[in-house]
């Protein structure tokens, strides 16, 4: 029986793909606004509906639904264009801990991430991370401009496919920036951080992440970690696990 909910992040958590959102970017307004870009965002930890959004306006363009949509076929196109494997790699770790989490019974993984459901296929196909989890009941950066939106919807989804309510508690939410953690405790779910990202180990502490970990490298670690963490008092509580790896 399913128990555990695994909501995972994709970049800088999972796989490295620095510096391929400025690129596509600013490839996509060129293509949709006939403009180079000339403004930059903040990109770690946030959805790609807010980023497109933020984009539009900044180049005096409508952030309509319309527009958006067009930057999206655009990023769509970009990505499925590319040969990623060239452009990335997957972080110490993933591979392994993923596979772990798939092998038990009583754990559903799926992801909560800032990109485009297709974009998140296509990033973690070409180092075989995608067998892993349950892309139907991820929450996409395609929702909302808030990352904690993402998180219910992932819930919701996984609720209903597994025909069970899951109690936050059980639901683990894993990522590199305060947004990921925040989005987590938003819902009084687990929030993981992991200092692989932008923003370091006590910077995720500071966020309130529960758990902090500097990588994914030391696999059973990492799955004692995230396993030990469900439905403890602790959490119920809203305080910070002991635990560091």
């Amino acid at each position: 029986m399913t128990e555990t909910l695994v909501l995972w992040d994709i970049d800088l958590t999972l796989v490295d793909y620095s510096g391929i959102g400025k690129l596509w970017y600013g490839q996509a307004v060129t293509a949709v606004l006939g403009v180079d870009m000339a403004h930059l965002p903040v990109f770690p930890g946030r959805t790609e509906r807010s980023l497109a959004a933020e984009i539009l306006a900044a180049h005096h363009a409508e952030p309509s639904e319309d527009n958006i949509q067009r930057m999206f076929a655009e990023l769509v196109r970009l990505a499925e264009e590319a040969d990623l494997a060239t452009l990335g790699r997957a972080l110490p770790g993933a591979e392994a801990i993923l596979a772990a989490l798939a092998a038990r019974e009583d754990v559903v993984q799926s992801l909560v991430t800032g990109n485009l459901p297709e974009l998140a296929d296509r990033k973690l196909t070409p180092f075989g991370l995608h067998d892993h989890v349950d892309f139907e009941i991820g929450g996409y950066g395609s929702l909302s401009e808030h990352r904690h939106d993402l998180v219910s919807a992932a819930m919701a989804a996984a609720g209903t496919k597994h025909n069970t309510k899951f109690d936050p508690t059980s639901v683990i939410v894993i990522g590199d920036t305060p947004h990921d953690v925040e989005a987590a405790l938003h819902h009084g779910a687990i929030g993981v951080g992991v200092a692989t990202g932008r923003h370091t180990a006590a910077e995720l502490a500071a966020s309130g992440a529960h758990i902090v970990l500097d990588d994914l490298s030391d696999t059973p670690a990492v799955l004692s970690a995230l396993l030990g963490c469900v439905g403890s008092d602790l959490i119920r509580q809203g305080d910070q696990l002991p635990f560091r790896a």
